[in-house]
């Protein structure tokens, strides 16, 4: 797991082209605060991505819980950035006015810590299930889970609407989970 150096960031910067397009003004400001520390994290990350990533051997064995606050806020490369804060701010958007910026920042640092705990049961879960020690070693990075379940708060807050995955229309109460799938396989890593 790591990043690819020398390289023009063509996520980064059609990231930044859509945020400048949506204006600075108009995204709430917990919102644009978790752009801009996934932006600044990508570009200065605190260690490497192998020694941020949460996994049951590095977070609980390990007992390096500071993976917990580290393995959400950096990424891969500029894609998975990209993809992860276009849906923030759009969620946040829509979240954060709805639900007030505190409480919004409140639920973003609930959401970042826990999804790390749940991430390591279920790799936990699938040794004892599987019995293959090797899903201790899966070491992950990113947003994605705290953008889940906020797809799933957005659909509780916003009931009866529809969305469209991989173009298919589908009642936004399913879409989260249909799209879960989808995303596991067009890139199951």
């Amino acid at each position: 797991m790591q990043r690819r150096q020398g390289r023009v960031n063509a996520g980064l910067l059609l990231l930044l082209y859509q945020i400048s397009q949506v204006g600075l003004k108009n995204i709430p400001s917990v919102t644009l605060a978790v752009l801009v520390l996934n932006i600044f994290l990508f570009l200065n990350p605190v260690r490497p991505l192998h020694e941020v990533c949460i996994s049951v051997n590095e977070g609980f064995y390990g007992k390096n819980w500071q993976r917990l606050l580290l393995s959400p806020v950096h990424h891969v490369d500029d894609w998975h950035l990209y993809y992860n804060m276009i849906s923030m701010l759009w969620k946040g958007i829509m979240l954060e006015k709805k639900l007030k910026s505190i409480w919004f920042a409140y639920i973003i640092a609930v959401f970042s810590v826990l999804i790390g705990i749940v991430y390591m049961m279920l790799e936990f879960m699938l040794v004892k299930i599987l019995n293959d020690p090797s899903y201790e070693m899966n070491c992950a990075v990113g947003f994605s889970g705290v953008l889940f379940a906020l797809k799933v708060l957005n659909n509780h807050y916003n009931p009866g609407r529809v969305s469209s995955v991989l173009g298919l229309q589908i009642s936004s109460k399913y879409a989260c989970w249909v799209e879960l799938v989808a995303i596991h396989l067009i890139s199951p890593g």
